[in-house]
């Protein structure tokens, strides 16, 4: 559906007011689609209508599969590996130094890949010693937190995984029309999924984290977002933790208390 500028406009105060998603001027086209789709599940054909529904009172429910309409989820198993094989070194001296307890946040789940990537990760690096070891994930889209929770993966999609890792640490599932992966209990006893909204902090987990994942999430927030984002990522990390961003982000210019370790990772102060 075409959305004409006032709507396009109305919805992007909206989407950042809620989100900290920034739309530029070339979402316009995005937008209309998005949300004309789900306009079209609810029997809706005017803009205006709509944002009324979003915004009037009882439209909280709404609101969050807006922004489900309007979140981009691009997701893969070990995408931007070398984050991994960084963890899988750091939890190697973790184990030699004996440390016992493990949190790992990953802040934008996602369908799940990336959660279950840092629990075969830690699965292959630790001792089955290690019980205290716990996964968050978030993310802000209830559809691809039902995904996530679900585990279950097409073929197609365990293309990435290295040899070996699909029948370590998952079982076939479906008929042979409908072929799946589903992630085994090794994996699933680490993860907790949750919805969160990263624009508004400060977020009720206590931590400390010793990891924290948020890769090509800020890309879409401006540097006032980015900043809070920080600021509660710094006081949730324990000293000498880690936050692992994507490789096209950057901390430069943001005044954030950490110590670059190399691009992408930074580290807090020990």
């Amino acid at each position: 559906m075409d959305i004409d500028r006032d709507s396009f406009e109305a919805f992007r105060d909206l989407v950042y007011g809620r989100a900290g998603i920034v739309l530029g001027e070339g979402k316009q086209a995005l937008v209309g689609s998005r949300i004309g789709k789900r306009m079209r599940q609810l029997g809706l054909e005017r803009f205006p209508d709509y944002l009324d529904w979003v915004k009037g009172d009882g439209g909280e429910e709404e609101m969050i599969q807006m922004l489900d309409a309007i979140s981009t989820n691009v997701t893969s198993f070990f995408r931007e590996p070398e984050h991994f094989d960084f963890l899988r070194k750091q939890l190697a001296d973790w184990a030699e130094r004996g440390e016992t307890r493990l949190r790992i946040w990953c802040a934008a789940s996602s369908s799940g890949e990336e959660p279950y990537t840092l629990a075969m990760t830690v699965r292959e690096s630790l001792p089955d010693s290690v019980r205290d070891a716990k996964i968050l994930a978030t993310d802000i889209s209830t559809k691809v937190l039902s995904i996530a929770r679900k585990g279950v993966y097409p073929p197609a999609r365990m293309e990435n995984l290295p040899p070996g890792y699909t029948q370590r640490f998952f079982e076939r599932v479906g008929g042979r029309e409908s072929p799946a992966w589903s992630a085994r209990s090794s994996l699933r006893e680490l993860l907790r999924f949750a919805r969160l909204n990263l624009a508004e902090p400060p977020f009720p987990m206590r931590g400390p984290m010793d990891f924290i994942f948020c890769r090509n999430v800020m890309i879409y927030f401006d540097n006032p977002v980015r900043q809070r984002l920080l600021s509660e990522f710094h006081r949730l990390l324990a000293p000498g933790g880690y936050l692992i961003v994507g490789h096209s982000e950057s901390l430069t210019g943001l005044t954030v208390g950490f110590q670059s370790v190399r691009p992408s990772i930074y580290r807090k102060a020990p």
